[in-house]
């Protein structure tokens, strides 16, 4: 599934490995989870009240557009919480299964 985004410069750091519904999928040391999410996926999320699905609005953390779902139950904010190794994201599945 081809991202959002793509890097203009190749970043350095350790590589952190995390899942998009399942699917395992790599970021590096410092990426947002937004980045990390949108360089593989063309949205960040589905939209709650129809089928469309979102990509973030502000960048900045003042919007509330960038929520997303982990599989462990916890909601973030994608564009101002850093890449954990593990986390699994939920984007278009359900978190339970």
């Amino acid at each position: 599934m081809a991202g959002l985004f793509s890097r203009l410069v190749k970043r350095t750091g350790a590589s952190i490995l995390f899942t998009i519904d399942g699917e395992a999928v790599e970021a590096r040391e410092g990426d947002l989870l937004m980045t990390a999410i949108l360089l593989h996926r063309p949205a960040l999320r589905r939209f709650e009240f129809g089928e469309s699905s979102r990509a973030g609005f502000c960048m900045m953390a003042a919007c509330q557009d960038c929520w997303v779902l982990l599989a462990d139950g916890r909601r973030l904010r994608a564009c101002s919480t850093p890449v954990e190794p593990g986390m699994a994201v939920i984007v278009d599945g359900d978190p339970n299964g």
